[in-house]
């Protein structure tokens, strides 16, 4: 499901391209950084680090559960309405203090867009995620996959039946529409549990575990969104079109973060919460170091696959046909610099949830805090000393996100005392290496292929083209760590095994209903 999220998301994305060109594009997406902002601190900062943790800890006592968790939601609504109503009231001074670069008409569309965003969508997308964190503290995540799916495809649809009357307040709409929908299609995920919503705000033992717990890590989100947020006002010297091309470079190596790292991070949370709470310890460091060793396996190739494969990638996610080929060549080389760090960003999701799970969200903060300041530095000397175009900032990312998931790393083996570092680095040399064999053929491959078998004027011979490559390059990086005896290549064979036992349950099902 969350694939398919993904997948809708960057379908997203190509519309929007066919529609809109990048200097309106910058507009479009410029508009969202200060509901992102908000809605960051609130949800992201309260949601993944301490609201589950707590829903795990009182979901056996429904009286005890009903009173913590309305609580907690009640007090994040009521920060939420403080900050909108603030926020909404001053963006005719904040937008012009991150966007510099920009003319004033484009500022006066950015503060229109973001004013209707922080209070048509805001709303609806914090109620849903309270609603997502409910399903997965319960381990239910169907509806939870779903909904952001069903948002995808309300902003695609509305744009595109819309455009020619709304132009860019079409996809705004369809975000606030899509929103409404992502709250209403995770509803019966309150019936499915042992919570009851109350309309109170009581200083509940829940509540003071919750306040004590969320401030660091509201404190961590708070630094990477000024981070982000440096990130669109440096774009803003950069030209026209820059922010865009940041923007989309970074959602695409966000794919297989999203559909990888975060998605492993955000179903572990509750088990690695409960198993600490039952203090099974070497069942505990087992799981981590086990998962780092599978995500690693599994990004490492993707990494490469990104770098060599990077302009036919851009063009087969947003060659829409205002997307020109300039665009098409900054976004690519963006997202080369951008793939450095994929292994370790896909990591960083399961690490920080490891320091959750034990109810430290004060290391993550500090440890971000170091990294952000390394990004900052190195994106203002690549922009205002050293004069570099907008891929300078993919790759200061890379060296803070790569500074980030080691320190994280270390630290939680030096906690619990050790995760076997030896057989761990051993292995993910092994890794890369195989990942760099099977990248070397598959590029000259790619380029033999490119022209004398597939004509790649047309995007469907696009789409063949990386298919047959991408076959070829994880068919390679299969067989080199079947050779260099990687245990980790057994795990997409069971996960084969787990499909096939899901298509057996289904066939019963489908038989009983005939």
């Amino acid at each position: 499901m969350i694939v398919m999220t993904s997948l809708s998301g960057f379908l997203r994305y190509r519309i929007l391209a066919g529609y809109f060109n990048k200097e309106e594009l910058d507009i479009f997406f410029a508009s969202f950084r200060i509901p992102d902002i908000i809605f960051e601190i609130l949800i992201t900062g309260a949601l993944t680090s301490t609201f589950i943790p707590i829903y795990v800890k009182y979901k056996n006592n429904k009286k005890d559960l009903s009173e913590n968790i309305s609580s907690i939601i009640n007090l994040i609504f009521i920060l939420l309405t403080v900050f909108v109503v603030i926020v909404s009231l001053f963006l005719n001074r904040i937008i012009p203090a991150l966007t510099p670069g920009y003319d004033l008409v484009k500022m006066e569309k950015i503060i229109n867009l973001s004013r209707l965003l922080l209070l048509g969508q805001l709303p609806f997308f914090v109620l849903g995620n309270f609603l997502t964190g409910i399903g997965q503290a319960n381990k239910i995540f169907f509806l939870s996959a779903l909904a952001p799916i069903i948002y995808n495809l309300t902003i695609i649809l509305i744009t595109i039946f819309l455009y020619q009357s709304l132009f860019l307040l079409a996809p705004i709409w369809g975000v606030v529409i899509g929103a409404f929908f992502l709250f209403v299609i995770q509803l019966p995920l309150l019936f499915n549990s042992n919570f009851t919503y109350q309309f109170i705000l009581k200083k509940t033992k829940g509540l003071v575990e919750f306040t004590k717990l969320v401030v660091p890590r509201a404190f961590t989100v708070i630094v990477a969104q000024i981070d982000a947020t440096i990130d669109l006002t440096l774009t803003t010297f950069l030209g026209s079109g820059a922010y865009t091309v940041f923007y989309l470079a970074q959602h695409l190596q966000l794919l297989p973060v999203s559909v990888i790292g975060i998605a492993f991070g955000q179903a572990s949370l509750p088990y690695l919460t409960e198993i600490f709470q039952e203090k099974r310890m070497d069942e505990f460091k087992k799981i981590i170091s086990d998962s780092l060793l599978n995500l690693f396996y599994l990004t490492i190739p993707i990494s490469f696959f990104f770098i060599f494969a990077r302009t036919p990638l851009v063009r087969l996610f947003f060659g829409g046909q205002k997307f020109d080929w300039e665009a098409t060549v900054s976004t690519a080389v963006t997202l080369s610099y951008f793939s450095i760090s994929l292994p370790f960003h896909g990591c960083y999701y399961f690490l920080t949830r490891c320091f959750y799970s034990i109810q430290d969200s004060r290391t993550p903060f500090y440890i971000s805090v170091f990294s952000i300041m390394v990004n900052t530095t190195l994106s203002l000397l690549s922009i205002f000393i050293f004069h570099l175009p907008v891929w300078a900032l993919a790759l200061s990312f890379s060296v803070s996100m790569i500074i980030n998931s080691s320190l994280l790393f270390v630290i939680i083996s030096s906690k619990l005392q050790g995760l076997g570092l030896k057989e761990i680095f051993v292995d993910i040399g092994k890794m890369f290496f195989s990942a760099f064999l099977s990248a070397f053929v598959s590029y000259f491959s790619m380029k033999f292929l490119d022209g004398l078998i597939f004509d790649t004027s047309r995007t469907i011979n696009v789409f063949f083209l990386l298919s047959t490559v991408a076959l070829i390059h994880f068919a390679l990086y299969l067989f080199l760590s079947w050779l260099f005896n990687l245990k980790e290549i057994y795990l997409l064979t069971s996960l084969i095994l787990k499909l096939k036992e899901y298509q057996k349950k289904f066939t019963e099902i489908y038989i009983q209903y005939e």
